[in-house]
């Protein structure tokens, strides 16, 4: 099973920490955000992964050499030139992922205590182009979701702002979950990734833009724990977040 982790943040929440360092190697409990991610996937059954690098790149690099890899097959896709954000970083790093293989994908300063195998084999069953992890978790911002947990659209509780910009918003009428972080894509969710979807792109906006076209869903998890680490706040609470996991 493949992946591919999202490394190449800037991380500005979290400075001055990653004023010298990539935010993927700012540790928690002892051990670097990156190390927790992959050693996560690995004991879920996956062998081969993508990591995204920009900031301090080569950092990044020398801590996988210097730990082997971790015992699973890693491609680094390159964004020194140009940070490409969530959509921009997988189209780059699609041609790791030819055939008709589904990759799970998933941020560096993310937790969880979700079955990363689960969510796969459920994506593979339903044989959609995109397979998104929500919970019922209370947020300002919201994906919305049909009674077959088909992907609607998206909204800023605190603004009122909607995407994409021909939705219109019905009180009552959507099943409203928040977004974890991690997701399933097969290679077939590429082929709507077109010329107009080039250099630096949301994949959230790429998802909303295509929802009533490619098979996006969503899969809610009621027992998801989740804790993002990217903030000072939450970074302080993670060690004790991982010895209960």
């Amino acid at each position: 099973m493949k992946a591919m982790i999202f490394a190449a943040g800037l991380g500005t929440r979290l400075k001055p920490l990653t004023d010298h360092m990539p935010k993927a190697l700012v540790c928690v409990g002892g051990h670097p955000m990156l190390e927790h991610v992959i050693l996560k996937l690995k004991a879920s059954g996956f062998t081969e992964a993508v990591i995204n690098i920009h900031h301090f790149g080569q950092q990044i690099i020398d801590f996988l050499h210097a730990n082997g890899n971790f015992g699973i097959t890693i491609h680094i896709s390159d964004e020194r030139g140009q940070l490409l954000d969530t959509g921009g970083g997988i189209k780059k790093a699609s041609v790791f992922f030819q055939g008709n293989e589904p990759f799970l994908v998933h941020n560096v300063d993310i937790l969880s205590n979700t079955d990363l195998k689960a969510l796969y084999m459920h994506h593979r069953k339903k044989g959609c182009d995109a397979t998104l992890l929500v919970s019922e978790r209370s947020t300002s911002r919201y994906l919305l979701f049909d009674d077959n947990n088909g992907l609607q659209g998206w909204i800023n509780r605190k603004t009122g702002e909607t995407k994409p910009e021909t939705f219109v918003y019905t009180p009552g009428r959507y099943n409203e979950y928040a977004f974890s972080g991690i997701h399933v894509l097969s290679p077939s969710i590429l082929r709507y990734m077109d010329d107009r979807w080039t250099g630096k792109f949301s994949i959230m906006d790429f998802y909303l833009q295509n929802c009533h076209k490619a098979m996006i869903e969503g899969y809610l998890d009621g027992n998801l724990r989740l804790m993002d680490i990217g903030k000072p706040e939450t970074l302080a609470q993670a060690e004790r977040f991982i010895n209960t996991m």
